[in-house]
């Protein structure tokens, strides 16, 4: 079977897995993909869909995008801004996962007003990942709650607000 060109994808899935210490069987588990299939993308035998990478990507603990990219899905030197934009966003620890969300969609809105727009695989990866990690949010949420350690909202931390959403004047709202 001829070797499909999707870039260096196969080597570096290996190499990632390997750096996790992962068995290849111990990574298709994770990702909720057939040991035989995992072999093959490693391979180069088989180009995986957005939603295979984003599960394997999840798994690993790396950026989705960056199996996008090297997949071909993603154009590397075209799109290099947006994924990094995206990753950033992704990885800011002080915006919870629907602030994240809402900052992507703002994104995308603007890079489509502007006349780029993502491929439509990158897209449903994305907002699936984006899902995920939602999810996970709101059940380490709960997990707080019911353990008593969930933090307290900003609002809560910061004090009132203005009309306009920034902080109010201490001074002002003490009288």
């Amino acid at each position: 079977m001829a070797s499909l060109n999707v870039g260096n994808l196969g080597e570096y899935l290996r190499e990632q897995r390997r750096n996790a210490q992962l068995s290849l069987r111990q990574l298709a588990d994770a990702a909720g993909v057939s040991n035989p299939y995992l072999s093959q993308i490693e391979r180069g035998l088989r180009k995986p869909s957005a939603e295979v990478l984003q599960q394997v990507a999840k798994a690993l603990r790396i950026s989705a995008e960056t199996l996008y990219v090297r997949a071909g899905i993603l154009d590397a030197e075209r799109d290099r801004d947006e994924v990094e934009t995206r990753a950033v966003i992704l990885a800011d620890p002080t915006l919870n996962e629907r602030q994240k969300q809402v900052l992507l969609q703002i994104y995308e809105s603007f890079r489509k007003e502007n006349g780029f727009e993502i491929t439509p695989d990158l897209a449903r990866g994305m907002a699936q990942n984006v899902t995920q990690d939602m999810a996970q949010d709101e059940a380490q949420g709960m997990a707080g709650h019911i353990s008593g350690t969930q933090q307290a909202p900003d609002t809560a931390v910061r004090g009132p607000r203005t009309a306009d959403g920034s902080d109010a004047d201490p001074q002002q709202t003490a009288s």
